[in-house]
């Protein structure tokens, strides 16, 4: 990814960000990395994500930064009728709306999708959301962890000792982000075809049930739901932490050929042709034993020579580290994954195209800062704008905390 200004693979696109918190900046900023120009509208009060610190940069939260890099903040009171006036005016160059408001909160503003695909025919209008518009639950707000809860993904994680555990990282908002934006590539995609723009929606509840794989597929099959199994997989053996003699490290195996080869690699062949580990079925059943057959052998190596010649080996396997080693190890650097610009860094778009590159363009925006340029691009003059910051419509450079 470069820290140049290059053209890449969506640049053209003109995208309204209404969107707050997670999955809608995470979407945009996939897009925004590949050239998209996203015009973040924030409300008054800034994406509240601005203040989940520390740790800061000024008063933008590490959590804000993270995702909002390559995009321009104006701020617009939508609730005022002179904010909307303002809005409607940018969807009119706009190819895409990505918003996630509450379901009917653009309807009562009189600005629903109705109303939205009458004026602006070729607009792709993505909604962001708990649980949809309709349902028991249409409406309800929606957190990841909330969601994880109520999708099995909870009930899922963690050892028997431990219980229930929630996955570290907020993995449903994340990627119902991604699903976003997959949406939003496929209804451009069709309006090529069509000539006229629509509606989609993700919602996070969707998106957790959508990502229980195995666990959805095996229950579906066996009417069984998953038991705790801490690191290790449901349907895979080996594939689970070990200790080494310097640390932990994760082994994979996805088939019987792969075992073999493994037993050969660290000189225990007959592991490989043993009646309780020869099938993945057979080490399933035999779980235990062969972890403990494993571990002896693993006890005696160092994590990182040991990882280093299984994966030369074509081996599936890993040392356990934390994300410092993860950003500054030799793969990292020689891939160019993190990225870095004034005072900003940050990990680089994983999409990589042969021609059209992802670039670094901007740092996160702070709050408001491209309001004057946004709004004359769309036509306003210094006196219009000074006006709608003076009716409360567009909000100046301070939040309103």
């Amino acid at each position: 990814m470069t820290t140049e200004t290059a053209p890449g693979a969506m640049t053209g696109l003109r995208v309204i960000d209404l969107t707050r918190v997670l999955g809608g900046p995470y979407c945009t900023q996939i897009l925004a990395d590949h050239g998209a120009d996203i015009i973040k509208v924030e409300p008054p009060a800034g994406d509240e994500v601005r203040d989940w610190g520390p740790p800061f940069h000024d008063d933008d939260a590490a959590y804000f930064v993270g995702i909002n890099r390559n995009k321009r903040s104006i701020g617009l009171d939508l609730a005022s009728e002179g904010g909307r006036t303002v809005l409607m005016k940018m969807l009119q160059g706009a190819d895409v709306l990505i918003e996630n408001f509450k379901p009917g909160t653009l309807d009562k503003w009189g600005i629903g999708n109705d109303v939205l695909r009458a004026k602006f025919p070729k607009l792709v209008h993505c909604r962001i959301s708990g649980f949809g518009g309709d349902g028991p639950r249409g409406g309800n707000p929606g957190y990841d962890a909330i969601i994880q809860a109520m999708t099995g993904m909870i009930a899922a994680t963690g050892a028997p000792e431990s219980g229930p555990m929630r996955i570290g990282v907020p993995l449903v908002d994340i990627t119902t982000g991604l699903y976003a934006a997959i949406g939003i590539l496929m209804a451009l995609s069709e309006r090529q075809k069509s000539g006229v723009g629509q509606f989609l929606e993700t919602t996070l509840y969707e998106t957790g049930l959508a990502i229980m794989h195995p666990h959805a597929a095996n229950y579906f099959m066996h009417g069984k739901p998953p038991q705790l199994t801490g690191n290790e997989h449901p349907n895979l053996v080996p594939y689970a932490i070990f200790p080494t003699r310097t640390a932990d490290i994760f082994i994979g195996v996805g088939n019987d050929g792969t075992f073999r080869k493994l037993a050969k690699e660290i000189g225990k062949p007959e592991l490989g042709t043993d009646v309780r580990f020869a099938r993945n079925k057979d080490r399933i059943a035999n779980r235990d034993a062969l972890r403990a057959e494993l571990a002896a052998v693993f006890s005696q190596h160092d994590a990182e020579p040991l990882c280093d010649r299984l994966l030369a080996a074509g081996l599936p396997a890993g040392p356990v580290q934390s994300i410092d080693k993860a950003l500054t190890s030799a793969h990292t650097v020689h891939r160019g994954d993190v990225i870095e610009k004034d005072w900003y860094k940050g990990v680089a778009s994983p999409i990589r195209f042969e021609r059209s590159k992802a670039g670094l363009r901007n740092v996160p925006p702070k709050f408001g800062e491209h309001t004057t340029a946004v709004l004359t691009e769309f036509g306003y003059s210094r006196g219009e704008i000074d006006a709608l910051i003076a009716k409360g419509a567009v909000c100046g450079p301070e939040r309103k905390r």
